[in-house]
């Protein structure tokens, strides 16, 4: 059996939709402004489905200054690079977002501002695509290697080459650079609960990398961008042949 490792929830629509609701409220292009971490697709689908995680920054004028961007597709290569775009918000909290040449494709998204202006859920709306998500504000955090420990509940769905892989645990950063925990996986149904341990990196821009070996089991590898604020990960496995993703949360 080959272990993949790493939990991440991906989807947060759970937690999205306990957010304040936004009905009263008034909205503009200043309302997205600031860094945001996003994920849209569908992780663990049939082949040829797709799931990218990235981090945009937008400038509450209407434009998406910068962004950056891993990309897995089941049953193929992963992909990674940078984009720019443009968006709108309208007085009632929706809007459009256009990222030019994501993945090699111009992507159109109808969004919808959550209240606090912190996130947005959005989904793809160009012709054959099945691409929900949600984008989620980085907030104020400093980031980088701490020397601080912190613990992490994860979450991970996906399929690793045709197997569903789903994955639950516990990994605590030692702030230095290293990964220890315990993942329960799931692995096209053989359930096992593993050690692992591994390292990571962090960018002072948010962004950057975990590497995860569960006991026994060969090493497996995510892109990871910062989100709420310091409190939550957001993971896309950048291994091929995969479509992994989820969360990490404090």
């Amino acid at each position: 059996m080959r272990f993949r490792t790493i939990g991440i929830c991906f989807w947060l629509f759970s937690i999205v939709l306990a957010v304040n609701p936004v009905f009263a409220a008034t909205c503009s292009n200043a309302s997205l402004k600031g860094v945001f971490g996003y994920v849209h697709g569908r992780p663990g689908q049939a082949t040829g489905a797709s799931t990218i995680v990235g981090q945009l920054t937008s400038d509450g004028e209407g434009n998406i200054t910068s962004a950056s961007w891993t990309q897995a597709v089941s049953g193929g290569v992963i992909t990674a690079g940078t984009t720019t775009g443009t968006y709108a918000i309208s007085k009632n909290c929706s809007g459009t977002l256009s990222l030019v040449d994501e993945g090699g494709i111009q992507g159109h998204f109808n969004i919808y501002m959550n209240g606090g202006n912190k996130m947005f859920q959005m989904i793809q709306t160009d012709t054959g695509n099945n691409q929900p998500g949600f984008g989620l504000a980085e907030g104020i955090v400093t980031c980088g290697l701490s020397g601080k420990k912190l613990a992490l509940t994860t979450t991970l769905t996906g399929v690793v080459g045709s197997n569903p892989m789903e994955t639950v645990g516990q990994v605590t950063l030692d702030g230095k650079g290293n990964i220890s925990g315990t993942e329960t996986f799931a692995n096209n149904g053989v359930i096992s609960t593993l050690s692992v341990t591994g390292t990571y990196t962090e960018n002072s821009s948010c962004t950057g990398t975990w590497t995860i070996i569960p006991s026994g089991g060969g090493a497996t590898n995510f892109n990871t961008v910062v989100v709420n604020s310091g409190k939550e990960l957001l993971l896309i496995e950048s291994d091929n042949n995969t479509n992994t993703a989820g969360n990490a949360q404090k």
